[in-house]
């Protein structure tokens, strides 16, 4: 993506992808029971953010209320178009994660399980067969038969939610891992300097690595060295849950209970500012922190949320603005002082979706 000076004209740049959303302006992916037009809600809501195509995260629940949530999605998409093009797979992050405390995040004990692929094919049915990443830690026994097994049925694999040592993550990029979820999240509070899971997943060559850049979740001079090691393999993703586009105040959430969203756009427990109650900004606050703070260029920081990801998961769209790609594109300004990036037009598949100064 070049970037070139005008006279007031906007910036045409290729649509936003997220590999990881949970939720937007209210509406939640994972609270049950979801209805099919809270989903079909939420992707229209999203084009005003940007987003063309997006990966519904469902997270770490009982079997049963994964079904659910997953059954709503695949209804939703086959019942509205718009809906299934703005709906490029689902991701399933958990229950096949780490149980231990820090590396489990926000995610239920009771509900976290090893890798069990006939649990998976049921849930791939509810869906559809729209799962395409699934998010799970290698640490379990036989995590690397489940992973290859994923792989072949054409499924992403990302480890995530981790306490695997080094060669437990080498065999999961061994057996076809290909993605590390927000690295740097949804880890122990402390680890020992060397080895551990985060320099491991670092220098495997073969996974891409996705970061949360709203500020809060990881701090600048991680942010640099992810991009640094892993240049066309680093992914920007919001992991933005339903607090996301909301006002600033006090919020009573299904999963951290009470919550507060500063005036800053940090999310964090109300009984404890320290702690972050997930991420609450989305993929155009990410792209102006990254390029607003010098950690990297604007054309490539949108690369990290658009062409990047539609490329690993195998999009047409990861050909961006070239001649016979979707017509999935934005019109916007450059970040302004205040931090912003003014979206002016989103269109998916070549229909104007969005437009700031009209209802569509």
């Amino acid at each position: 993506m070049q970037v070139e000076e005008s006279d007031g004209l906007p910036i045409v740049a290729p649509g936003l992808v997220d590999l990881q959303i949970n939720g937007y302006a209210g509406l939640d992916f994972n609270q049950l029971p979801l209805q099919a037009e809270t989903v079909s809600q939420i992707i229209r809501k999203l084009w005003r953010e940007g987003v063309t195509s997006s990966y519904p995260t469902v997270i770490t629940n009982t079997p049963d209320a994964i079904a659910s949530a997953l059954g709503s999605i695949a209804s939703a998409c086959e019942a509205d178009p718009a809906t299934e093009q703005g709906i490029a797979g689902i991701h399933l992050e958990g229950p096949f994660i780490s149980p231990d405390d820090g590396a489990r995040g926000a995610h239920r004990l009771d509900d976290v399980r090893p890798p069990d692929w006939d649990l998976f094919c049921r849930w791939q049915e509810a869906a559809g067969g729209r799962i395409k990443i699934v998010t799970l830690s290698p640490e379990w026994p036989d995590s690397a038969a489940f992973i290859k097994r994923c792989v072949d049925s054409g499924v992403i694999v990302s480890i995530g939610h981790t306490a695997a040592d080094a060669s437990q993550i080498g065999e999961a990029v061994a057996a076809g891992a290909r993605m590390s979820t927000h690295l740097g999240n949804g880890a122990h509070l402390m680890l020992p300097r060397h080895p551990n899971y985060l320099w491991e997943q670092l220098a495997q060559d073969d996974l891409w690595s996705c970061v949360i850049a709203d500020g809060f979740h990881l701090p600048d001079q991680v942010l640099k060295v992810v991009l640094k090691v892993k240049g066309e393999q680093a992914l920007l993703v919001s992991d933005a849950v339903a607090i996301s586009g909301l006002e600033p105040g006090v919020y009573k959430t299904h999963i951290g209970g009470d919550v507060v969203l500063t005036s800053e756009g940090k999310l964090h427990l109300a009984a404890d500012p320290r702690l972050l109650a997930g991420s609450a900004q989305m993929l155009l606050w990410g792209i102006a922190h990254l390029s607003r703070r010098g950690i990297a260029a604007f054309p490539s920081v949108w690369e990290m949320a658009s062409t990047r990801p539609a490329r690993l998961m195998g999009l047409p769209i990861a050909e961006g603005l070239s001649v016979g790609a979707p017509a999935d594109f934005v019109l916007l300004d450059r970040v302004q002082a205040d931090g912003r990036i003014p979206l002016r037009q989103t269109y998916k598949a070549g229909r104007l979706v969005y437009d700031e100064g009209s209802e569509i």
